[in-house]
């Protein structure tokens, strides 16, 4: 049966990298499958919708119809991996809509998957919605994301468990203003540069893999 993966990369608090991480795989997806959806629920500009905007749909959830038109598209079975950069302003309302219609059952009915890829972080705020999820949504892959620019050195506690986390390395902050340019694409970068041992393309290649190493995970976990 063919699997439709969706990826929701989420966070409780703002300026976590969240942006940034759909960036970097809605690419990744587009590059190595030829489609992709985003969908952007943020407030806060620059978002998703401002560096692809040819890959990504502004969506609303403060209205019923936002929210059923959107849970139509990430319920949707069609083969076309998706992406949602949720907006720290919308975690606890999206998640309580996505409990309230059974979204998580319906989409395992239909053959879609669900992916949360969470930013952890030591705060109060992240370890209590760390939880949340995993008590309201247990059969579902919460993945959590270790920013080593947000966490600067330090480890994540004990309350994340054994879980395997998806790690992005720091970059310098003349390279940070470098990929901050909308028009920049990661793709695009690794395509037309000369230096493949430049700083930036190998950490450009080195998410790629991280996200290629998950998808295999995923894939063997459901074996």
């Amino acid at each position: 049966m063919r699997r439709t993966p969706v990826y929701i990369v989420c966070s409780p608090r703002p300026d976590v990298g969240k942006t940034i991480l759909a960036r970097l795989l809605t690419e990744f997806l587009l590059l190595q499958n030829g489609a992709v959806t985003a969908f952007d629920i943020n407030l806060r500009e620059p978002s998703l919708l401002d560096y692809l905007p040819e890959l990504t749909e502004t969506a609303l959830i403060t209205d019923t119809f936002g929210q059923m038109a959107l849970m139509d598209r990430i319920v949707l079975n069609d083969g076309v991996a998706k992406v949602v950069d949720l907006g720290f302003h919308a975690f606890d309302d999206f998640f309580r809509i996505v409990s309230e219609i059974g979204y998580m059952k319906e989409a395992e009915r239909k053959g879609t998957e669900p992916i949360l890829l969470f930013l952890a972080g030591n705060d109060r705020a992240s370890i209590r919605a760390w939880s949340m999820l995993h008590k309201n949504f247990p059969r579902v892959p919460i993945v959590p994301v270790e920013n080593e620019f947000v966490l600067r050195g330090s480890t994540l506690p004990d309350a994340y468990g054994d879980a395997r986390p998806l790690e992005i390395a720091a970059l310098p902050a003349f390279l940070k203003s470098v990929i901050g340019r909308t028009n920049f694409s990661f793709t695009d970068y690794l395509r037309s540069t000369q230096d493949q041992s430049s700083e930036l393309h190998k950490w450009i290649r080195a998410n790629y893999t991280s996200f290629r190493e998950l998808e295999l995970t995923l894939i063997l976990h459901k074996m």
